[in-house]
Order: C-alpha cells, then structure tokens, then sequence
C-alpha cells in the first residue's frame, strides 16, 4: 500500500467498496439472534418489533446512526426480515428528484422497510418531501406545469423508514422529530469482533486459528466491515505466501499477512500515520486546521472527518480543539517520536 492511494481504496476503509461481492452480503446476519455485539441496540429493536407484530403495525420510523461499518444497513435488512416485510434501500445523494422519491414511496406494501443511507446528505426539497410521507402517510404530486398544473395527494401504506447517518448533527431538526426510534452504533470491542470473525470464517470456509481472528479483531479498528475484508485478505496471503499452511490462517502468518498489508497492530495504515506524522512534524503537534489538514494530505474534509478521525479520536490519538487537531502523546508514542523533536513538552 503506498501513500498516493485514495482513502476509498484502503483496505482498513471503514465503508463499503464499489467492488462489493456477494460474499460480503453473504456475510450478513439476517435476524437478530444472529448478530453479534450491540447488544443494548439489539434488545430495543427485538422489543420494538415485537410490539409491532403483536399489535399488527408498522415499526416506528428509526434512525441508525454511527460510523461507517458498524452494521447499520444489516440492521435495517434484519428489521425488515424480523417484520416479514420487505426492503428497499435508497442512497440519499442519488435521490435527487421529488418524482424518483415519490415512484419508491408508491413501490411499497404496508410494513414495508424503506432504507435510505446517508440520509443527512438528502437535498432539502426531497427532505420536504418525506416529512408528509413519515408523518401523515401522504405525498403530493404535481403534474403539468403553469395554470394547467394541478396537486394530487396519493395516499402511501403505512411503512417504517430506517435512515442511516454518519453524521446524525447535520440532519435538520423537522427530520429528526419524525424518527420515534434512535438508535447509535458503537465501535465493537476485541472480544467481539473475534466472534464475527470466526462466524465470518466458518460462513466462508476457512480454517483459522483462535489467537489469529483475535489478531485480526485487534487490528479492525473496531470495526465489522473491517474485520471481514481483513479476513478475506489475510486468507488470501496464506493461500499463496504460506504454503505449508494449506491456506489455513495461523497467528503467524495472520500477523505476516497484516504486516505485509502495513495494517500494524493499533489497526492503523498508511495513511492514518502519514496524517500524525504531518501533526507532529509540520505542526509540532498541533493544533492545525482541519481545512490545512486536507490541502497537506490531498484529501476532501469529510474523508477526513467521517473515515480517518473517528478511530484516531476514539483511541485518543488525536484530539479535536477549537484551534484544531492536536496529537496526543500516545500518538508520539506509538510513532516512536520523542516530544523533545517538536518541542513539546507532553
């Protein structure tokens, strides 16, 4: 991995690649007693749907927010599959017309889930749109135009919209009053992503040790999405670099399969290093901007803020000041930088 990639191709990216395979759905729980971790979400979602099946109704509307690969869009599929109804899912910025929002929303049957990703990301006039649609389960039409043009409203079933955010502060307040359910994912810890590791594994047929999917669940930046694609990858390795393994994942070539891939063992990669490096070096640590943080880098700032922070934050290698970034001393640490360089004293 070299340092021009684009943050989208990383293999610890936490969303979803453009090349996605059936495998990765395949990897998918379907129901709830198939998921693991989230287990406080888990139980909420089990009793609201329960409630809603003995009383014959949709589920209230929910918004799932979080970052990228934790589990939103399978949560939205099992809510669907628990209700026995039906998905469909819409990616907010590639809805950008009132008339192909109003042909989805006449598309379903009562109970139906509508999944919208990255709903934050709606232009306001579709937005508008859905308020009628979530409260009163209606929607306008308008058809022709100037004095012939004339309004109908089309009564839509009662269905349950499940709207994913990574960025749940910028939904307006109106959006966010007419979700009766929210829910936020967590970063998962070690233990768990090991499970979903193991789960993944027998799923795919692949031999691997207990230390080697804890190894990769300690390096997937707590992350589900990350975890799988790091499997699928260091099996890759193994096949072909390690022979006498007959394509079984031991720790040992797990841990030379991650260093081969630059992942090291905080979970992080090329480019999260290349960013506290910049903090450290060029800074003195900080604090920077965010906007000169991007131009340094090359790369656009919700990149920065919704794939290469979250962890960094999480983990506290970072921090975030009125005055900018600032590196913490685990990220001197871990870079095995001395604070003498910069001058700062930590």
């Amino acid at each position: 991995m070299n340092e021009t990639e684009n943050s989208a191709e990383r293999l610890i990216s936490p969303k979803a690649q453009e090349s996605v395979d059936s495998q990765e759905t395949s990897l998918r729980p379907s129901f709830l007693n198939e998921y693991i971790g989230q287990y406080k979400i888990k139980e909420r979602v089990s009793l609201f749907v329960e409630a809603a099946r003995a009383r014959k109704e949709a589920l209230d509307h929910v918004l799932l927010a979080g970052p990228p690969g934790l589990g939103k869009t399978t949560l939205a599929r099992i809510i669907a599959h628990e209700m026995g109804t039906q998905l469909h899912t819409v990616s907010g910025p590639n809805v950008d017309k009132k008339g192909d929002l109003a042909v989805v929303l006449t598309n379903l049957q009562a109970g139906d889930v509508l999944f919208i990703d990255e709903i934050h990301r709606l232009n306001k006039t579709i937005e508008e749109v859905l308020y009628s649609a979530m409260e009163d389960f209606k929607i306008d039409l308008i058809a022709g135009q100037g004095p012939a043009a004339r309004t109908y409203k089309i009564d839509l079933p009662k269905f349950t919209l499940v709207g994913a955010t990574t960025r749940s502060g910028l939904l307006s307040a109106p959006m966010r009053d007419r979700f009766g359910v929210e829910l936020r994912l967590d970063f998962y810890p070690e233990s768990e992503l090991q499970a979903i590791v193991e789960r993944s594994s027998g799923i795919l047929k692949i031999s691997i040790e207990k230390l080697a999917a804890l190894e990769i669940a300690k390096r997937s930046r707590g992350t589900p999405r990350i975890a799988n694609r790091l499997l699928k990858r260091v099996r890759d390795y193994a096949e072909i670099r390690d022979a006498k393994s007959k394509g079984s994942i031991t720790l040992s070539n797990a841990k030379n399969a991650l260093e081969f891939f630059e992942v090291d063992e905080r979970g992080l990669d090329t480019m999260d290093r290349k960013y506290l490096t910049l903090i450290i070096e060029k800074f003195d640590g900080g604090p920077v901007g965010v906007e000169t943080l991007c131009s340094a880098l090359g790369e656009e700032r919700d990149t920065l803020e919704d794939v290469v922070e979250p962890y960094l934050l999480q983990q506290g290698f970072i921090q975030r000041t009125p005055k900018g970034r600032m590196s913490s001393a685990l990220a001197f640490q871990h870079l095995g930088i001395s604070p003498q360089v910069t001058g700062k004293l930590l």
